[in-house]
């Protein structure tokens, strides 16, 4: 499963499902130590790891579709 890192509150990581938008609370210590907000992690079901390939895959496309978006202006 893959989740981002949506907040992280007093120790507790607030993660969303990225394939149901279901949102689970983890304590951060079952976290890689370098997780950080907006991070996407995966979840192999012994522990989270960090997918940079994934976070970066979000963010080209969010900014495609800004670049959309102030070009209809």
């Amino acid at each position: 499963m893959k989740f981002v890192i949506d907040r992280i509150e007093n120790n507790i990581a607030v993660l969303e499902n990225i394939e149901n938008n279901e949102i689970i609370n983890v304590d951060i210590n079952e976290l890689p130590k370098k997780a950080k907000e907006k991070d996407v992690i995966f979840y192999n079901g012994n522990e989270y790891i960090l997918d940079n390939f994934e976070k970066e895959e979000r963010i080209r496309k969010i900014e495609e579709k800004m670049k959309k978006l102030k070009g209809s202006r």
